[in-house]
């Protein structure tokens, strides 16, 4: 593509190239600014997904959960009969219930405590699709016995090694002492640091103002071959208005939609892209305008041979998109090194992906192309009275 633009557009190119030293200046601000924008809404991404992995990894069809359920930082719970009348459904083949809060968890070898996002289990019944935790579910029986998500912060020690060196890993979590009986993969979140799995005996004693009957989520598996819409409609005609009945992706979208909505993380994000966006305009349109204030004789020439405004205004927006191919390509390959070293040091999931890069893309040519319409406003003062 940029191959053929070049060869319909030489008069673009060469005004770019004559000046080397310029055009290393534009590509460097155009990168700068495509990188901002990529590291801006790499970290929104990889925060929404974070908060969203547990939710897409439940073992379930549809969930059940108190209406005013708005973030797994705050739960609201409900009674847990209304999960059980769920059974009485065509379609319904099982139920389990889940209990989320927030823990406390000490590092043995620093002592220091840290928040964990403490999940309570039946251990009889698969709550996660996580394989780790399927294999290691009967651990849980026994009070006291937790799997440890290894994939949070370094912060609450080093359980892992630990734990595949010695066979074991004690230490207190809400001032109760636990063993880490095995390990899974989640990672760090907007909630919290890290996760920890417990079977919903061990989490009433590590809670105990917790009531049994009070759950935060009902889990529901349908009979293969059910329409999970159908029997979602069914139940939200039938079950009273103190639950919602969801898909797993519609409870996602609840938690993603409260980080994004209801706190400055969304503002905060797309407030660094438009910054990002508003440096490349300012930073193309002073190449472009600098590239058309000295060709201005050159350019007044070209209209005194006939050459239209749009002629002139087409040469202008073609430097303007080789500038923004031109730049985003080291700004798409420093940023997926930047987003690697930000996951070594946060532990979030940013990474790369065609949505995004399409999107900068897109960005990019948007930019550069209303920095050339805007330096065309010079371009028009050229005139070929000025010749001669």
């Amino acid at each position: 593509m940029v191959t053929k633009m070049l060869r319909k557009t030489p008069l673009a190119w060469r005004q770019l190239m004559k000046e080397k030293t310029r055009l290393a200046i534009a590509i460097a601000g155009i990168s700068f600014a495509d990188m901002l924008m990529f590291i801006q809404l790499g970290f929104r991404d990889g925060l929404y997904d974070s908060a969203v992995t547990p939710h897409r990894n439940l073992q379930a069809d549809l969930v059940l959960i108190n209406p005013q359920f708005q973030t797994l930082a705050a739960v609201k719970s409900f009674g847990r009969e209304r999960l059980y009348q769920t059974l009485s459904y065509d379609g319904v083949a099982s139920v389990t219930s889940l209990y989320i809060a927030l823990g406390q968890w000490r590092n043995p070898q620093t002592r220091i405590e840290r928040s964990i996002l403490v999940w309570g289990v039946d251990p009889a019944q698969s709550a996660f699709k996580f394989p780790e935790i399927q294999q290691n579910q009967d651990k849980l029986k026994q009070l006291y016995q937790v799997l440890f998500d290894q994939a949070g912060r370094p912060e609450f020690g080093a359980v892992g090694d630990i734990l595949k060196k010695t066979g074991k890993f004690e230490t207190e979590l809400s001032d109760k002492a636990v063993s880490v009986r095995g390990l899974f993969v989640n990672g760090a979140s907007f909630v919290a640091d890290g996760n920890v799995i417990s079977s919903d005996s061990t989490f009433l004693q590590l809670f105990p103002k917790r009531k049994p009957d009070r759950i935060d989520v009902g889990l529901i598996t349908l009979k293969p071959g059910s329409d999970v819409e159908k029997v979602r409609s069914q139940l939200v005609a039938d079950l009273p208005k103190d639950v919602k009945v969801l898909t797993i992706e519609d409870f996602a979208q609840i938690e993603k939609n409260y980080w994004a909505t209801s706190t400055a993380i969304g503002f905060i994000f797309g407030l660094g892209v438009g910054v990002g966006f508003i440096v490349g305009i300012v930073i193309v349109y002073q190449i472009l305008y600098s590239d058309v204030s000295e060709h201005l004789p050159e350019y007044a020439t070209l209209k005194a041979m006939g050459y239209s405004d749009n002629y002139l205004l087409s040469v202008l927006i073609q430097e303007a998109l080789l500038l923004a191919v031109l730049g985003y390509l080291p700004g798409f390959i420093l940023s997926i090194g930047l987003y690697q070293v930000a996951f070594s040091a946060t532990m979030l999931p940013i990474t790369m992906t065609v949505e995004r890069a399409v999107n900068v893309l897109m960005l990019t040519i948007i930019m550069c192309s209303f920095s050339g319409v805007i330096a065309m406003r010079k371009l028009r003062s050229a005139d070929p009275a000025d010749v001669f």
